[in-house]
């Protein structure tokens, strides 16, 4: 209801009414006494006049504004994108249905995933990193072991069919982040059938991370010094038989995709940013690529062997919403020609999964109990009974962990969203001193004003899909 001169609030309770606000009431009451969250005119430096809308008819605070011919209003809006869930805040200013200026608020989600890190040891780091952008799990294990092992000096030192293992699981999570993103942003324009099929392909993918690392999310698999354990029988085939399964429902989604009228009219020419705003902003990933950029620190800075792989970076040069679903698309048929690759050397490739030095590798070459939980008997009685060294090394990386040389590192990665990287530092202790990550969501929601300002409201909803944020990495 519109704070008119003729309306009282009787039901606010003395402690609460804050006086010294420069609108008055009728009855000579201030209205920041009546509303303690009010604006008020002269919280505004363009002289422009506020109006409060407090529940009520809203018809009243409309005719207010048209009387005194004044169109442009301030509102909240989101969460509308199903990966912000209730913690990206957007204040835009409307003129009618244009955007005036955009505002993205962060930081109501409150993880304090790196300040907890600072208080485990090195291994149970990974099991808190995870959780950050949950849908790209792999790629926060990775950067941070990677920071580790180098100023640990052991990266020459990793197995090679660990690192294959790696680059296996991050181009699963790849698609996976991928089909989310596409999903969940059709399903916010309309198209419901987008985001079923979608998630029916993203399905397939958990299902390998469950036969692999026992969990669907959150999967703790990637440690410092290789992978907490190798692939169990079977596996190479569940994925050979699930990339042909994948490559048909992306061949699905690219036909309700890529000519649908709706979606390129809806797409087409919104969310622009060039590559000198790209620059600017420090954005990276599919936004950076739409501007014709080829930037992939897969290619550039290359790690875990990705030198050797055979794939492209997909580029276009609308610097749109509609090109970065189409570059999301390619990426991810690249994706399952590097799966191909990683499958067929994983045949060939054998050894272990975890460096040799037992005074850093954790036990991964573990024997799992007849219920599926837990280790074997045989496993138990070895460390138990035959082993005295091995028993010592085990309850000391359990307890205690092993110390990692004082020093700092950087090492980024090119995740699904863009640049991902940690920066690791050690004062030579069990555990780390900082643990600071570069996450791309964040980054890239600088662009959330460059991308809606001077656009329709609805157009907000298309560029923020486009950014494809995950709010567990922003607010760390």
């Amino acid at each position: 209801m519109a704070t008119d001169k003729d309306t009282v609030y009787e039901d606010i309770p003395a402690h609460e009414q804050s006086p010294g606000l420069d609108s008055e009431l009728g009855d000579g009451t201030d209205e920041g006494a009546r509303d303690p969250y009010a604006t008020t005119d002269a919280d505004r430096e363009d002289g422009a006049r506020v109006f409060n809308a407090t529940g009520g008819d809203w018809g009243d605070l409309a005719d207010e504004a048209t009387a005194l011919h004044e169109e442009r209003i301030v509102v909240n809006m989101g969460p509308q994108h199903p990966s912000t869930h209730g913690v990206l805040r957007l204040i835009l200013e409307l003129d009618g249905e244009m955007v005036t200026e955009a505002r993205a608020g962060i930081g109501y989600l409150h993880t304090g995933i790196e300040k907890n890190m600072e208080y485990r040891n090195w291994v149970q780091g990974v099991t808190f990193c995870t959780r950050m952008d949950y849908l790209t799990p792999m790629f926060q294990e990775t950067t941070y072991c990677l920071g580790i092992e180098r100023l640990l000096g052991i990266e020459d030192q990793i197995p090679e069919r660990a690192s294959i293992i790696r680059v296996l699981m991050m181009e699963l999570t790849r698609i996976n982040s991928h089909l989310v993103c596409l999903g969940t942003g059709g399903m916010e324009l309309g198209a419901t059938t987008v985001m079923t099929v979608g998630f029916r392909e993203r399905e397939r993918i958990l299902r390998i991370f469950e036969t692999v690392t026992g969990l669907r999310m959150n999967n703790a698999y990637i440690r410092p010094g290789g992978v907490a354990q190798d692939l169990p029988h079977g596996c190479l085939d569940q994925i050979n038989g699930t990339v042909g399964e994948l490559r048909r429902g992306l061949r699905e989604l690219e036909l309700l995709l890529n000519e649908n009228p709706i979606l390129k009219g809806r797409t087409k020419n919104v969310g622009y940013l060039d590559l000198a705003g790209c620059m600017a902003l420090g954005i990276t990933g599919p936004i950076l690529r739409s501007t014709g950029l080829p930037h992939d620190l897969r290619k550039s800075q290359p790690y875990c062997g990705y030198e050797t792989y055979d794939f492209e970076v997909i580029t276009r040069t609308g610097a749109d919403a509609y090109d970065r679903i189409r570059i999301r698309l390619d990426e991810m048929y690249e994706s399952l020609k590097i799966v191909e690759q990683c499958v067929e050397r994983l045949k060939k490739v054998t050894g272990p999964v975890m460096v040799a030095d037992k005074k850093i590798a954790w036990p991964a070459q573990l024997s799992v109990g007849s219920d599926g939980q837990g280790n074997s008997l045989d496993h138990i009685r070895e460390i138990m009974g035959t082993s005295m060294e091995s028993l010592i090394h085990h309850f000391k990386l359990v307890t205690e962990g092993f110390r990692v040389p004082a020093g700092q590192a950087y090492v980024p990665i090119e995740s699904p969203k863009g640049e991902l990287g940690c920066h690791i530092v050690s004062d030579g202790g069990t555990r780390p001193y900082r643990a600071h990550f570069r996450d791309p969501s964040f980054n890239n929601l600088q662009a959330v004003a460059a991308l809606s300002e001077g656009g329709q409201v609805a157009d907000v909803i298309v560029a923020v899909a486009s950014i494809d944020p995950v709010m567990g990495g922003v607010d760390r």
